[in-house]
């Protein structure tokens, strides 16, 4: 059961979908907090301090992907967008703008609790470092501090660019990364529409990291929109 004091804020205006939301929460021990439009969102957030945003992108008096925007100038709290817009345009544009993660309607409640779990595992917190010193994803092992990467007992050598992407990925695990979040963050803003290189050095990097690069089970390609590092901790 989930701790009581997670407490969730739904930004949904169709009042039947945010109840069995708030009922399927409310089950597994979450304290729901409701909002209907875009005006009520800051001052709730500032008032009951919620661990996750639960956001709709079609609210009657704003879009979505701007709310996004704007509380990212200001909170880090995780934000999983809930939305009808399925085009790959939608899901790219809710990431880039600092949603941690998007699902499609109509979605099944567990996996929704499932993308929440990984949104709460990642909320920063004061008593946490700032920098993790190592990472581990079932039998794969990132020392920052010694700067190695092991695969099982076997030590891997990367190339700078697919260590860099690696520990991009690693720092955002469980979180969709866009094509254009990873070139702006390995190569630089200049390196904004090349997203073939993010193809290629991707390939390479599976080829090293997974036990069958044809079958992937650690990096999953969330097609049109980027990638995930499975979350295996």
């Amino acid at each position: 059961m989930t701790d009581v004091k997670d407490s969730v804020l739904v930004v949904e205006d169709e009042p039947q979908l945010r109840r069995f939301i708030r009922a399927a929460l409310d089950a597994n021990g979450y304290r729901v907090i409701e909002a209907g439009r875009v005006s009520e969102v800051v001052a709730l957030i500032t008032s009951h301090n919620p661990r996750v945003v639960l956001l709709d992108l079609g609210l009657p008096d704003g879009d979505g992907i701007d709310l996004t925007r704007s509380l990212r100038e200001w909170t880090t709290v995780p934000i999983v967008v809930l939305s009808a817009r399925g085009r790959e345009e939608d899901k790219v544009s809710a990431l880039d703008a600092g949603a941690d993660d998007y699902l499609t309607k109509p979605f099944g409640m567990n996996e929704l609790l499932a993308r929440m779990r990984v949104a709460l595992r990642h909320r920063p917190s004061a008593d946490e470092p700032a920098v993790e010193r190592a990472y581990t994803f079932g039998d794969l092992a990132i020392d920052i501090v010694r700067r190695e990467v092991r695969l099982g007992e076997d030590e891997l050598h990367l190339t700078p660019i697919e260590y860099k992407l690696l520990l991009l990925l690693a720092r955002n695990s469980g979180r969709v990364l866009t094509h254009q979040q990873i070139l702006r963050d390995v190569w630089g803003p200049a390196y904004a529409t090349r997203t073939h290189y993010v193809r290629v050095h991707m390939a390479e990097l599976r080829k090293k990291i997974e036990r069958d690069p044809a079958r992937p089970k650690l990096i999953v390609t969330e097609p049109g929109v980027g990638y995930r590092l499975r979350d295996a901790r």
